[in-house]
């Protein structure tokens, strides 16, 4: 079913997720629960939060749409008489809803819930995050489609193709970087991609390439807080005498490894653990944040809040 047609006569009305941020006032969540409520919307589940450092207001709403004649309500507001409304569509609803946001100096988005987010992976020579990501779309618990994966290596594209999956190799080097951004950014707009995720790609990526996809590139760190950079992090870590060993899923922005951080996951370990089993342990964490925030990003959970992100789970 394309975005403009809406759900035909005894059909389950359709679910929406709306997201708005906008500076903190009162009646804001009067005037989104109105608006739906004279929409002949349900509200599924709300979730909200003002931030008193930012003096931002935060909110996210799941909503199912209303059908003529079906619904709480039947399709309007109870006691009215009169034809119930006609049933909602994506493009009414943003259309409709625009006066609220400008109003409240909304930044707000409103997409379909069973809408899966176009994405493309991208990996260099470590691919469990990857085969991690391929699986969990497969088996359904990644909300998202995979348009294609990107590597600057040939190493995983068996694997990949055996998911069906288009395989695209774009080497990377000091000479050729410019070209090579060029055709990810091509390859970005032809296939609708809605989000990039770095699943351990090996590649610092331009301060343009970051500002042109602001907000939809998504990075797994190998370190539960930006230290131990460089080669052979858990070895360094080992040399440390570390007792947790971690990942940080976060955007990325033109400071490296520095973005808005989305996920976070530990595990303890001992004095006793080997630098190759701290490794071993690392790969586990790595799989289960970035999983985690590519899920929670592609179900409209995620808000930017400056340098922070509200995450509603």
């Amino acid at each position: 079913m394309s975005e403009s047609q809406p759900a035909a006569s005894g059909q389950a009305p359709e679910q929406y997720i709306l997201t708005l941020s906008c500076p903190d006032q009162q009646g804001i969540v009067h005037a989104v629960s109105s608006y739906l409520f004279m929409t002949g919307c349900n509200i599924e589940d709300s979730q909200q939060f003002g931030d008193h450092d930012t003096g931002l207001f935060f909110m996210r709403v799941h909503f199912s749409g209303g059908i003529a004649g079906q619904g709480r309500y039947g399709g309007r507001p109870p006691g009215e008489d009169g034809p119930a409304q006609e049933p909602v569509t994506l493009e009414k609803l943003r259309a409709s809803f625009a006066a609220i946001g400008d109003s409240f100096r909304m930044d707000w988005q409103l997409h379909r819930a069973d809408q899966k987010m176009r994405v493309v992976l991208m990996v260099s020579k470590f691919g469990h995050c990857l085969n991690d990501l391929l699986f969990r779309t497969r088996i359904g618990a990644l909300p998202v489609e995979i348009a294609a994966v990107v590597s600057n290596h040939t190493d995983f594209r068996e694997l990949v193709e055996s998911y069906d999956i288009p395989f695209h190799h774009i080497p990377v080097t000091r000479e050729n970087k410019p070209e090579a951004e060029a055709r990810l950014l091509e390859l970005v707009r032809t296939e609708r991609v809605e989000l990039v995720v770095l699943a351990r790609y090996m590649q610092v990526l331009s301060d343009d390439l970051c500002k042109q996809l602001s907000g939809r590139i998504i990075n797994i760190h190998h370190s539960f807080l930006p230290s131990f950079k460089g080669a052979k992090p858990y070895h360094q870590a080992h040399a440390r005498g570390v007792k947790l060993i971690g990942a940080t899923a976060h955007y990325v922005t033109a400071d490296l490894d520095e973005g808005p951080i989305i996920e976070q996951e530990v595990e303890r370990v001992g004095h006793e653990v080997s630098p190759e089993q701290l490794v071993a342990v690392g790969r586990d964490v790595e799989c289960q944040a970035l999983a985690r925030a590519v899920k929670w990003h592609s179900e409209h959970r995620v808000l930017l809040n400056g340098h922070r992100t509200v995450v509603f789970t």
